[in-house]
Parts: C-alpha cells; sequence; structure tokens
C-alpha cells in the first residue's frame, strides 16, 4: 500500500528503520534526501578543525642564528594551529651530554612566545629528546564547550 501511494505521488519509498518491528519507511524524494545528507557532512567538516603534528629537530650544538630560526618556525606551526613535536638528537659521543641536551629543550620551550602547554614532558627516546606541545586554545576550547 505504501509503495503504491509513493508511486501516485511520484517519489519513492525510502526504509528508514530496517531492524525496527515493523521496519519504518518513509516517502521523500531519494536523490533530494541524498543531496542533504551530503551536504549536512561538508558542513560537519568545515567546522572540524584539521591540526597535523609538525616536527623541529634541533642539535646539541647548534648555533644562535639556527636556535632562532627554529624558534620562528615553532611560533608559526603554533599559531597556525599545529602541535609540534621538538626532537633534540645526539650523534656519536654527544650523548654523553645528555643532561646539557635536556636544558637546551627546556630552554626552547620557556622561550616560545605564545602560551603552549607541553603534552608530553622531554623524554629520551633512544639517542632523542623528544616533547610534544600544543597551542593552549587547540584542547581548552573543545573542553569548554562540553
Amino acid at each position: 500500500m505504501a509503495l503504491k501511494l509513493a508511486q501516485e505521488q511520484k517519489l519513492d519509498l525510502v526504509e528508514i528503520a530496517p531492524k525496527a518491528n515493523p521496519p519504518a519507511c518513509r516517502i521523500i524524494d531519494f536523490s533530494k534526501f541524498k543531496y542533504e545528507q551530503h551536504k549536512r557532512k561538508r558542513e560537519a567538516q568545515k567546522k572540524h578543525k584539521k591540526w597535523t603534528i609538525k616536527e623541529i629537530r634541533i642539535r646539541l650544538h647548534i648555533g644562535e642564528h639556527d636556535y632562532n630560526l627554529k624558534l620562528q618556525q615553532t611560533n608559526k606551526f603554533l599559531q597556525e594551529g599545529h602541535k609540534v613535536k621538538v626532537s633534540l638528537f645526539f650523534k656519536g659521543r654527544e650523548i654523553r651530554y645528555f643532561s646539557e641536551g635536556q636544558k637546551l629543550v627546556e630552554k626552547f620551550i620557556e622561550a616560545i612566545n605564545k602560551k603552549v602547554k607541553v603534552e608530553r614532558p622531554p623524554i629520551k627516546e633512544g639517542r632523542n629528546i623528544v616533547t610534544l606541545i600544543a597551542p593552549i586554545d587547540s584542547g581548552e576550547k573543545n573542553e569548554d564547550k562540553n
């Protein structure tokens, strides 16, 4: 009977809830329904914040100019809303100066102009010291809205 009604109105009979008892159906224009569904999906993607993890690699004996350049790059990435993985890698016998490397990474984090949150504190991973920092507004905005 529902199929006959749909044909009379020149619309489609679409099953909405197939697991219901009896199954729920609706008489609609299916192409219009698919278009609106696609439109809602695109709107949701626009509102979704996309971020990636950018990596900044520094060395233990880094020059002043290079250090400042890495700071500028890090600030730029943070302003764009990306998370930044800062890794200091040791070559050869430099691993003996692990404590100096840790101090350098902490100094690097403190020197960043923007307020950031350290998601992962400086940790030794093999021959590297790695930390992950994120802009302070990236996660906290979402928490405040909920």
